[in-house]
């Protein structure tokens, strides 16, 4: 818990300023889920929009743009689909006549989209992702197996405050 109001209190003091920045930042707590920055797209008048990719470690990156465009996919990384197949099982299951159907155990991923304007007048819509569970057991052994992912924390266990939003304090 200590480790968690240090990064709050850096957080709150010195917010990200330049659109630019791409570095994780803490997830936001949803009712029994998470919100995750994972896209910034920079609106320009005269050309197509630029996307740039938020650094995260719960989410894979796209592995290379699909035959008929861009194509912006939520998938969590190979060790989180593995940690939740034992914890739920497969992400589909049999159905009737052999059909498969979606694990109705597994969270639901959306996207939200936020405008910003930065202090240096560019504008962005932050891309986030929404993962809610259907079920409190399931968030509260999330939250326990990958708790320094969603703080934004790198490998060395030195928390980044990066940003003012947060994963609220006293939830884990």
């Amino acid at each position: 818990m200590a480790k968690l109001a240090a990064a709050v209190n850096a957080m709150t003091a010195s917010p990200l300023s330049q659109a630019a920045c791409i570095h994780a930042i803490p997830s936001r707590l949803l009712a029994q889920g998470f919100r995750l920055l994972t896209l910034r797209e920079f609106r320009n008048d005269k050309e197509p929009p630029a996307f740039a990719w938020i650094e995260q470690r719960l989410l894979r990156l796209p592995q290379r743009p699909g035959r008929h465009g861009l194509f912006f996919a939520n998938t969590f990384r190979p060790e989180i689909m593995a940690w939740l197949s034992q914890q739920l099982g497969r992400p589909s299951v049999p159905a009737e006549a052999g059909r498969a159907q979606r694990n109705a155990l597994w969270p639901t991923m959306t996207w939200h989209g936020e405008d910003r304007a930065w202090p240096d007048g560019a504008r962005t819509v932050e891309w986030f992702v929404d993962v809610v569970f259907p079920h409190a057991a399931s968030w509260t052994a999330f939250q326990q197996q990958w708790r320094d992912r969603l703080l934004a924390e790198d490998d060395d266990a030195n928390a980044i405050a990066r940003d003012d939003t947060t994963f609220a304090a006293g939830t884990m």
